[in-house]
């Protein structure tokens, strides 16, 4: 994956994760400022940051279980330590953080 195919892929999974956020009928707010997508969990006041790694070319998740770090398998974003896709990652996360499970589709 080249950096344009990178950005274009990142772009792409912000703006889903945005809508699927905007969908859920969790406690879920969120802000986008630029590569870096901070989701406020409103029920307990703690936070799940998606940043875009272009050095890297990963995407980057910060949750009070620790960092985790994503990169495209062809098909998906897929955690480097865990195994998991970044959906099922953000879904674990943010029901940790929330005081409600939560369940984001894209």
């Amino acid at each position: 994956m080249n950096e344009a195919e990178f950005i274009h892929q990142a772009e792409e999974t912000m703006i889903a994760l945005e809508d699927a956020i905007d969908e859920a009928n969790g406690p879920l707010d969120y802000e986008n400022n630029g590569a870096v997508l901070t989701i406020d969990c409103e029920d307990t006041k703690s936070q799940v940051i998606v940043s875009r790694q272009l050095a890297m070319l990963q995407l980057w998740v910060a949750a009070k279980s620790g960092g985790f770090h994503c990169d495209w398998d062809g098909q998906q974003w897929q955690c480097s330590t865990t195994s998991e896709s970044l959906l099922d990652l953000l879904n674990r996360v943010l029901s940790e953080q929330s005081a409600q499970a939560i369940e984001l589709t894209l």
